[in-house]
């Protein structure tokens, strides 16, 4: 017990010359630091009889947080007053120009997606949203891949469970969509999706797309045509030269691809376009009967056409952008590119 109060005594007289938080710092280690008396009491505490250790015991407890208390007061003066002394010792000139700020801007997948939004509501369509995580039901059955049909290996996809993953593509929700409306159907799916490949400059495993659907009595080809040819129009703001090639997707029936004429040579052939004077841009087709069906609605009285693109797709080849992953590494020498 006299131990305790000469350690609590010196510890008052050393704490009485501490000037600065560097002494301060020192004190600390020397009392409360592992080699330390407060430690060393801890040891000789083993050389006390067994009824009296619990009362010394708490004693030194008691020291030690008394230490600890004093400590963070005085260093909490310490603070203020080295603060204080700082700034007065600093020269401000009130006359030097203040900080540039930056002023934030939407990010270039954002500007374009508002733009394409924009555009199709206008023409008549509304937006549409779904999970994110999804059934297999969902994202392939009801859209004609059936199990174990080799169209699912088109898409290398997450599973989560082996009949719960991450969509591969908004086309789940016009399947979930078609279930709880009946035609005039007008609508345009967005949002990110998700695919097992390798991350490369071409290809990355999540990216987002844009679909417009539209059913009704006596949809035609002629129909996706001209809603196309529209909504490129006022996306590029000028007339585009469209190419439509025979392709297959399990839910649609025919089934095409759509290029546009290369926006940087016109369509004389260059690098971007790999000299072809083409630009793919998105996958189209007449709804397949079978999707239709799936969703609640009769083919033989109703058609319709569907259409999606990706949006870091259409964005580079808008921007002239080298790098889709460049979209996702928030490089802001990158993104302050893109006011508009």
């Amino acid at each position: 017990m006299q131990s305790i109060r000469d350690t609590y005594q010196q510890f008052i007289d050393d704490l009485a010359l501490v000037k600065t938080t560097g002494d301060l710092e020192n004190i600390k280690v020397k009392y409360l630091g592992k080699k330390g008396p407060i430690q060393q009491l801890m040891k000789d505490l083993r050389d006390v009889s067994a009824a009296e250790r619990p009362i010394v015991g708490k004693e030194i407890n008691d020291l030690k947080e008394l230490m600890t208390s004093r400590c963070c007061q005085l260093e909490s003066e310490l603070i203020a007053k080295e603060e204080k002394i700082q700034l007065a010792n600093e020269c401000i000139d009130e006359t030097l120009p203040g900080r540039r700020s930056f002023v934030g801007r939407k990010h270039p997948l954002t500007q374009t997606l508002e733009e394409i939004v924009s555009i199709l509501t206008g023409m008549g369509f509304s937006v549409q949203d779904g999970p994110e995580v999804d059934t297999d039901y969902y994202n392939f059955e009801a859209l004609n891949f059936p199990p174990n049909h080799p169209a699912r290996d088109m898409q290398d996809t997450f599973y989560i469970t082996p009949h719960v993953l991450l969509r591969t593509h908004t086309s789940n929700i016009q399947a979930r969509v078609m279930e709880v409306n009946k035609p005039p159907i007008r609508i345009i799916a967005t949002g990110k999706v998700y695919r097992n490949e390798e991350i490369t400059a071409r290809s990355h495993v999540f990216f987002h797309q844009v679909e417009a659907v539209y059913i009704d009595d006596n949809v035609s080809f002629s129909d996706l045509f001209a809603t196309l040819d529209l909504f490129l129009a006022k996306l590029f703001k000028r007339e585009v030269t469209t190419r439509y090639r025979p392709s297959y997707f399990p839910f649609v029936e025919p089934g095409l691809e759509v290029d546009v004429s290369c926006l940087n040579c016109q369509g004389s052939g260059c690098q971007l376009c790999k000299h072809t004077g083409w630009l793919e841009i998105a996958g189209a087709g007449m709804i397949h009967p079978e999707v239709l069906r799936n969703g609640g609605i009769d083919p033989e009285k109703y058609s319709g056409f569907a259409w999606g693109m990706g949006l870091e797709r259409l964005v580079i080849l808008l921007r002239g952008i080298q790098d889709i992953r460049m979209f996702t590494e928030n490089d802001l020498r990158f993104l302050s590119q893109f006011t508009r």
